[in-house]
């Protein structure tokens, strides 16, 4: 497993989940739109087989073949609306895995916005103690001996009064800097739970993109058996339609045009010239010669 929470910032975790889920928008947008083409285009094929003429005054064994064809065309184009459905499917399950990461991620967000705030505002304190601190003296308490050792007074009043104002600033250096510890120890305790909570979420953040990264591949993959299968079953559509044209026979066909449009076996007589100008010539027309079996 990759350590995260050494190698890869807080923020840059929070940008890249984004980028995660933005590609995952992309590839359901990209479903989505795949889906309203394949409706459209089985749509197009559906009426184009109903609709175009096709050979319609074919007739025999080819006719039975360009039947098959365009009831097989027809479902063709079936074929495309349902793959158009299961695109579709296919969308709102990365929705609802999109989604339902983006609800999870929420709470650990949430969760790690409120200590980090109360990190920054307890860091923002405790420098604030810590300044406060630095402007007493460096040596606190014990400098008052000394000051009192090097000093001359002019009145016992005046030097009751500095002693007291020295003992004063004692206390109160005392009291900050009492404070300074506590606030030091806080922060501490802040900054540990901080830091727990930190290595929880990108533990948390990892195993959800191990997830996500994994169900995008699993996606993608199906998506592409999926248009695999389609062609499959386009091509056992097809097949049919050649095999129906494996059973056309053209001399079936010439036969069943023959008998179908037939008027008789013999062929019409030929014409007989008749002298209507000269009635002695015209006395004994010429015999008609018989008709000739008509053969194919």
């Amino acid at each position: 497993s990759t350590d995260l929470t050494s190698t890869v910032g807080y923020d840059s975790i929070i940008q890249h989940l984004n980028d995660g889920r933005k590609n995952c928008k992309e590839f359901e947008d990209f479903l989505k739109e795949r889906a309203i083409i394949e409706e459209k285009y089985g749509k197009e094929l559906i009426n184009l087989s109903k609709k175009k003429p096709c050979g319609q005054t074919e007739l025999n064994t080819l006719k039975r073949s360009l039947d098959v064809f365009k009831q097989q065309i027809d479902n063709v184009g079936q074929g495309h609306i349902q793959l158009a459905q299961t695109l579709r499917e296919e969308a709102k399950k990365m929705e609802d895995f999109r989604e339902k990461q983006k609800l999870h991620r929420k709470k650990i967000e949430l969760i790690m916005e409120a200590i980090h705030k109360n990190r920054n505002l307890q860091y923002k304190k405790t420098m604030e103690v810590k300044q406060t601190c630095c402007c007493f003296l460096p040596c606190g308490g014990a400098a008052v001996p000394l000051v009192m050792h090097h000093l001359h007074f002019p009145c016992l009043s005046c030097f009751w009064q500095l002693f007291l104002k020295l003992a004063q600033t004692k206390s109160a250096l005392e009291d900050t800097d009492r404070s300074y510890q506590q606030s030091v120890t806080t922060m501490e305790k802040i900054r540990e739970e901080w830091q727990n909570e930190h290595i929880k979420a990108c533990e948390f953040f990892e195993t959800q993109e191990c997830e996500r990264i994994n169900y995008f591949r699993n996606a993608l993959w199906l998506h592409v058996n999926q248009l695999s299968l389609g062609c499959v079953q386009n091509d056992e559509k097809y097949e049919e339609i050649r095999k129906s044209l494996e059973m056309c026979s053209i001399e079936k066909d010439i036969d069943f045009f023959v008998n179908l449009r037939k008027t008789g076996s013999l062929a019409p007589a030929p014409v007989v010239y008749e002298n209507y100008y000269n009635a002695q010539r015209n006395v004994t027309p010429a015999r008609s010669p018989a008709p000739v079996p008509i053969s194919r």
